[in-house]
């Protein structure tokens, strides 16, 4: 059976985890293995006890486990069945350490498992200490049995009988306890790693860590980083002749395609605002090549776009071009506010930014000088002179050509001697 369909047949059994809480698919869990354990065990104690009494009192408990599994895994609450649960389990082994030797035989090892499914399955501490005293108290009536009512317990006919079910229950006991700590431990990994992914799509790494190791996580100053901004043009009039459905799918389309490129050029992704898309080059990490790698990323970001438009024009569809501004200099990225944490970055370079793409030529990357200055050596330029900007005055502006000749193989793919440049800073 391959990973694949192991998965499909444990959601199948105890509940798809993206429709079933984490405690939801334990109890389930829990629920199913007491079912088949008490059920597969009649075999058993025929072999080993030849009781009547035995094999009812397990049959019929493992009908009512195989009930609440029923209940819990198709009725689709869980949390109502917990004492009752709990309360079973504690009963039915009290029964069951009395019909079988008391203290003296080996049922006495269940307990252990109860009181570590009562506890991993309690939703409050307060539930936890109370399984805690019921199961304490199981143990403790017990004793009590055996001193006050000693005709109440059922002894073995043999020595040999004994030692065959102490130690057949003391090894299973375990095994059994064994298999339900790391059945927590496994699902609790799991459940932490989902959480990590989802958190490393809201936040960069190095500032989930932070977050994670703090509970907070400070703003940090950069002298020098590149910020990358893009709209789409005729985005307006297009959306206006789209259904919502149809809009949202063809800018998914777009922004995942964006995704993969800033992220292939190391740029971290900020937000996107409508149909405007951020990304910033050389945070959280610092580093040199970021107003090279952002160019790079505008570069492949225009490719695409002109791709998809390509294919929408050939259906008769209407489309959108792109405009792309890029400005280097000094911000503070980080993370503010204590509720739906975002990573974001503050300063009047993210402003200039949004005024060279918005001042910018659709198709077109736009560079403000502070960038120029930085690419020059690796990308043909274009100058525009003073451009008007809105709020900047003019602002010295240059469009993007390519790469130069020396460095590319094909005119677009940049080679082995432009990275080993761009690498030496």
């Amino acid at each position: 059976m391959g990973p694949g369909v192991a998965k499909k047949v444990l959601s199948a059994l105890i509940g798809d985890p993206h429709r079933f809480p984490l405690e939801h698919r334990l109890f389930n869990s829990v629920g199913l293995l007491n079912a088949v354990t008490n059920i597969g065990g009649v075999a058993t104690l025929f072999l080993i006890r030849d009781s009547a009494v035995l094999v009812a009192l397990n049959l019929g408990i493992g009908l009512v486990f195989l009930g609440f599994y029923l209940l819990s895994r198709f009725g689709g609450r869980y949390r109502p069945l917990y004492w009752p649960f709990v309360v079973t389990i504690a009963v039915f082994l009290f029964a069951n350490i009395l019909f079988n030797a008391g203290s003296n035989g080996g049922a006495v090892w269940y307990l252990v498992p109860g009181l570590v499914i009562a506890v991993a399955l309690s939703a409050r501490t307060r539930d936890a200490v109370i399984s805690g005293m019921l199961f304490g108290g199981t143990a403790l009536g017990v004793l009590a049995v055996e001193m006050l009512r000693p005709g109440w317990i059922h002894a073995y006919a043999t020595s040999g009988d004994r030692l065959t079910d102490v130690a057949a229950n003391m090894l299973f006991a375990q095994l059994f306890t064994g298999g339900l700590v790391l059945l927590y431990a496994k699902s609790l990994n799991a459940e932490r790693h989902r959480s990590d992914v989802l958190l490393l799509n809201v936040l960069p790494r190095p500032i989930a860590d932070e977050l994670k190791r703090t509970s907070r996580v400070v703003p940090v100053h950069y002298d020098a980083a590149t910020v990358l901004f893009s709209d789409f043009v005729g985005f307006t009039g297009i959306a206006e002749n789209l259904t919502p459905t149809d809009l949202i799918a063809r800018l998914d389309r777009s922004f995942q395609e964006f995704d993969a490129l800033v992220q292939a050029d190391g740029l971290e992704k900020i937000k996107t605002i409508g149909d405007a898309y951020l990304a910033v080059g050389g945070i959280p990490v610092a580093n040199r090549t970021h107003p090279v790698d952002c160019v790079l990323a505008a570069l492949a970001m225009v490719r695409a776009t002109d791709r998809l438009r390509v294919e929408h024009e050939a259906r008769g569809e209407p489309a959108w071009g792109i405009r792309i501004g890029i400005h280097t200099g000094p911000l503070v990225a980080g993370v503010i506010g204590t509720e739906k944490f975002a990573y974001d970055v503050w300063g009047d370079t993210v402003n200039t930014a949004s005024r060279l793409e918005s001042s910018g030529v659709p198709g077109r990357v736009n560079l403000s000088e502070s960038t120029y200055q930085r690419v020059r050596d690796f990308f043909e330029c274009e100058h525009r002179g003073q451009v008007a900007a809105k709020g900047k005055g003019e602002i010295g502006m240059f469009l993007v050509v390519g790469l130069r000749p020396e460095f590319t193989d094909d005119g677009i793919e940049p080679n082995a001697r432009f990275k080993a440049r761009l690498a030496a800073g």
